[in-house]
């Protein structure tokens, strides 16, 4: 069976080589990417941008109305909605309409969370280069950043931002703020043979870089991949179902024995104590 692009362990496999591609000597760097500090040519570079795709970070796009109704249908949700079928037939009206105040309130939170996660996303992009020096056919060229691709030599000085990840050749070391990735709040010294991430920006110096990794593929594309496909339980979801324990506790759903019974187990494996 063929593993598609977006398959988890290709892209596990992809991340582990521009690993090694970062931190191997640049000598045989040059070598794997089948390019010197010349550059490539047009046509090779036409080749590779069909190989490796454009430089860029594709962003999903989906429905936003039947992203809304997902957050009806799920663990979390089966166990709301369980609960309000309940309520309704045992007649449970008060019962019955706060446990569907939480389940709508549930789908509202998670999908107002996503889209500002999808905001954010949106925002980074915006901080990426839109143009290149690049070094294609022996001359310095500015095409767009989106065609930039693995054993491209670019160019970078004071002010730009870095358009790929790359690694520094020969010349005198530049000072880069890459806090926008990695949370630092000075701007950090590189030199002759480490690398850059793709969204940095250059505040002194200039050099000459080899491009190792473009698109998704780079530290910041990886890092937008996990931000998109992050799916974790937030502080109110937890809340709702605690709320939820709650009420089948004071209904009388589960017996004073259950109860202390599920004391002990949690407080024997060092878990939360149960909320009733």
């Amino acid at each position: 069976m063929k593993a598609s692009a977006g398959h988890p362990i290709l892209s596990l496999l992809k991340a582990v080589a521009t690993d090694d591609l970062k931190s191997l000597p640049l000598c045989e760097v040059e070598k794997k990417l089948k390019s010197s500090p010349d550059g490539l040519t047009q046509t090779e570079a036409q080749k590779r941008l069909t190989q490796y795709g454009p430089n860029e970070i594709e962003e999903k796009k989906s429905n936003e109305f039947l992203k809304f109704l997902s957050y009806f249908w799920g663990p979390i949700a089966w166990m709301i909605e369980a609960a309000v079928i309940l309520s309704a037939v045992a007649r449970h009206w008060p019962d019955f309409g706060i446990i569907l105040l939480l389940l709508l309130a549930n789908a509202v939170v998670g999908f107002w969370e996503e889209h500002q996660a999808g905001n954010a996303i949106a925002a980074l992009k915006a901080t990426l280069a839109i143009k290149a020096r690049v070094k294609r056919d022996g001359k310095w060229v500015t095409p767009a950043a989106r065609e930039l691709v693995p054993g491209d030599v670019i160019r970078v000085r004071m002010g730009d931002i870095v358009p790929a990840d790359a690694r520094l050749l020969e010349g005198d070391p530049v000072d880069v703020d890459q806090s926008a990735l990695t949370g630092e709040s000075l701007p950090v010294t590189r030199k002759s043979g480490e690398a850059l991430f793709s969204g940095s920006i250059v505040r002194q110096g200039e050099i000459g870089a080899f491009v190792y990794a473009t698109g998704a593929n780079t530290y910041f594309g990886r890092t937008a991949q996990l931000v998109q496909g992050a799916q974790t339980v937030s502080h109110f979801q937890r809340a709702v179902l605690k709320i939820g324990n709650y009420r089948r506790a004071v209904r009388g759903h589960r017996s004073p024995g259950f109860l202390q019974e599920e004391f002990r187990l949690r407080w024997e494996t060092r878990r939360e104590p149960p909320y009733f």
